[in-house]
């Protein structure tokens, strides 16, 4: 034996584990009657809901020094289709629901109150959120104190802050959890439809639009909701809901919808601030879609490496969905420093804006992964620190969205 062949390990320290064996740990270590097709469809919603923030988002120099926000679907309508893509909004709430129902039935059995469940629900959903808030706050300030003017202040927080409003809207249909799993998915979709009917072919006020805020939402949420009862183990099931998309098309082209599942700067109607009837029925189909795909992600999770990219995203998904809009404007700030960049500054008004944004999504995933870094132990909490046993990771987390 050489020198060169044999490198003593110092005693009590053992060598890190490549990728291969940490893979393979969080593959051994998940319960073989975990569902990780549902971990997929969620880690799916959270990476549309983000490639669509950053994809439609952008900050242009409003003049004066001042920024303000804009999209690329104001000037390229045709773009639209993207929305149909990345607006995974549904498929998150599908999703919650699905894991609520499942956890309030055992707490259910395991005897715990409803009180508990729902308190330990909401302290994971929020404790990150008190984070964000607190590290914007002391940014708004410095911005102020240091003379950037106040529509630029405006602006960051408005993109930063505004994704929040579904944690509002999530953390109630949380608490209704038990109602929802006696109330069926039809019950809000007939209230959508109604309060939509008497907004645009009745000229009713718009502030009842606002209802939609908790009907809309509420039906894949209650989707899910039976699914975990299991009313959606036929395979037609699917196909069914997928027949919404089918809807939705035709409020759009005959309805006089908007082609955007998104909000557009400027437009007058906007069709997901309140949703409307064409953004839930888009949102069954979405719901079809991923009922669809569950036996096809199961078979992709047996790969103990997507499995763990999977678990790993899980286990930080609020973190990244709260601190990906900060990623993107971090880089966005840091860009000025080389004047006005293609894609990153620049008025999003033509297909090289679009070429040269795509370029720039892997510098934001970057950076979105430094916040991860800094920020996802505040997610964890005490859950997420290493047990006398070993680390723990995201397959022995219970899902909290």
């Amino acid at each position: 034996m050489t020198a060169q062949s044999y490198r003593p390990v110092r005693a009590g320290r053992r060598p890190m584990p490549g990728l291969r064996e940490l893979t393979r740990r969080v593959d051994a270590r998940t319960p073989s009657d975990r569902d990780r097709a549902v971990d997929a469809l969620r880690a799916l919603a959270i990476l549309g809901v983000i490639f669509g923030h950053w994809l439609v988002s952008a900050v242009v120099e409003a003049g004066r020094g001042s920024l303000q926000g804009a999209s690329p679907l104001q000037y390229m309508p045709w773009l639209a289709p993207l929305s149909w893509i990345f607006q995974t909004l549904a498929v998150f709430f599908l999703v919650g629901g699905h894991v609520a129902a499942k956890g309030y039935q055992a707490s259910r059995r395991r005897g715990v109150g409803y009180g508990r469940w729902l308190g330990g629900r909401l302290a994971r959903l929020f404790r990150p959120v008190v984070v964000i808030l607190g590290v914007w706050a002391v940014t708004a300030v410095v911005m102020l104190l240091s003379g950037t003017p106040l529509e630029t202040v405006r602006t960051l927080l408005t993109l930063v802050l505004s994704p929040l409003w579904f944690l509002l809207v999530f953390a109630l249909l949380t608490a209704l959890t038990p109602m929802v799993l006696r109330v069926g998915p039809l019950w809000p979709l007939a209230v959508v439809a109604a309060v939509d009917v008497v907004r645009f072919g009745l000229g009713g006020p718009a502030w009842l639009g606002w209802v939609n805020v908790v009907a809309g939402w509420l039906v894949p949420y209650a989707l899910g909701a039976a699914w975990a009862r299991g009313r959606f183990d036929t395979r037609r099931s699917g196909p069914l809901l997928i027949i919404g998309g089918v809807a939705a098309a035709g409020l759009v082209i005959w309805g006089g919808y908007p082609a955007s599942m998104v909000g557009v700067p400027g437009a007058p109607v906007s069709n997901l601030n309140p949703p409307t009837l064409a953004a839930v029925a888009f949102g069954l189909a979405q719901c079809g879609l991923a009922l669809l795909l569950r036996e096809p992600l199961r078979r992709m999770m047996t790969r103990p490496m997507v499995w763990a990219a999977v678990a790993a995203a899980n286990l930080s998904a609020m973190t990244i969905f709260l601190w990906h809009q900060t990623a993107m404007l971090a880089v966005t700030a840091m860009g000025l420093l080389s004047g006005p960049l293609p894609g990153l500054h620049t008025r999003p008004d033509d297909l090289g804006w679009v070429l040269a944004r795509l370029g720039w999504l892997p510098v934001f995933a970057i950076a979105l992964a430094v916040c991860q870094a800094a920020f996802g132990a505040a997610e964890r909490g005490r859950a997420g620190r290493p047990s006398k046993g070993g680390a723990r990771n995201a397959c022995e987390e219970p899902s909290h969205v």
